[in-house]
């Protein structure tokens, strides 16, 4: 594969770019630090620089989408670029990305709304009103707070005086 950029043509090592083309197709993402110089990436055997110039191919050819964040460049592979990588590494159209298979749910059903189990029973909310607290006695004159509705429950004390 060849990858043409702004500075030229760069040839790609087939052992590395079947390495670059494998982690995607696995994963169904890729990120690369935005360094040139970098010897290694990150997460594959391989130059950093391999992995964005094929990227950048990638891109241009709409196989990925890119996002850019915090020096990084974040590649997520597109339906065309996951048909492409089954078509050129041979695999069947079976294998699929993690990002693509759905999460492992535990094979026990959610408890129905009201059966806790053995959690102590909500204050408020589904399970009824609350059982005391000072909540209760918000506003209704009972002597907490000086907030709205402070007027109603009298007046101020008889020694306060504002200057």
């Amino acid at each position: 594969v060849v990858c043409s950029g702004i500075s030229g043509i760069m040839i790609v090592p087939k052992e590395d770019r079947k390495k670059i083309y494998r982690y995607p197709l696995q994963e169904g993402v890729l990120y690369a630090k935005k360094d040139y110089t970098q010897e290694k990436h990150d997460e594959i055997d391989t130059r950093n620089l391999y992995v964005l110039k094929l990227m950048q191919s990638f891109r241009s050819r709409e196989l990925v989408k890119e996002q850019y964040a915090w020096r990084h460049n974040y590649y997520f592979l597109t339906e065309e670029g996951l048909q492409f990588l089954r078509e050129y590494l041979g695999v069947p159209n079976e294998v699929v990305p993690n990002t693509h298979k759905k999460p492992e749910r535990p094979a026990e059903r959610r408890q129905e709304r009201g059966d806790r189990g053995d959690r102590p029973p909500r204050r408020g909310g589904y399970d009824g009103p609350r059982e005391g607290g000072y909540r209760d006695s918000y506003r209704t004159g009972e002597g907490r707070g000086f907030g709205r509705g402070a007027d109603k429950m009298g007046q101020a004390p008889g020694d306060y005086a504002p200057q």
